[in-house]
């Protein structure tokens, strides 16, 4: 089963080494749990609501975890 978290950050300003979120993860506001993508999308269209979002200052972020591989069992078996 797919689950999915629902990230608010802050925007940071562009730097001459671009944005790697990897190095450098913007900082976080709120961060939601959802079961469904159905539930992820309607908790970010509430945080897309907001006016740090509007302004440009914030950005919201639906990343799945634990999402299982495409492939079946039985390709990796045989």
């Amino acid at each position: 089963m797919t689950r999915f978290l629902v990230v608010l950050t802050d925007v940071r300003p562009y730097e001459v080494d671009g944005r790697n979120e990897r190095l450098a993860p913007e900082r976080r506001r709120q961060v939601v749990g959802a079961n469904s993508r159905e539930a992820a999308d309607r908790i970010a269209g509430a945080f897309m609501a907001l006016g740090m979002v509007r302004a440009g200052r914030q950005r919201v972020k639906v990343l799945a975890i634990g999402r299982r591989h495409a492939y079946g069992e039985r390709e990796l078996a045989g």
